[in-house]
């Protein structure tokens, strides 16, 4: 399955790009909705390792468009 690219944005305006599974993406969202015990923090695998993030941090997930352009869109 491919992987789905996301940005995560936190308090103070840093954010940082991921690839993802659809399953990744999915516990990620669970996390957020206060799943896994409202635990503070959350392991993401991407293809690059495993990110920690603190999720008290997280202001948003942006889920990127499967679209791909290159050059200018009329």
């Amino acid at each position: 399955m491919a992987a789905q690219a996301i940005s995560i944005g936190f308090r103070g305006g840093q954010a940082v790009s991921a690839r993802v599974s659809a399953e990744e993406l999915e516990r990620l969202r669970g996390a957020l909705r206060g799943g896994e015990a409202s635990a503070r923090w959350h392991e993401l695998c991407d293809e690059d390792g495993t990110l920690a993030l603190d999720l008290s941090s997280v202001l948003y997930v942006r889920i990127e468009s499967e679209e791909h352009h290159v050059g200018f869109r009329a």
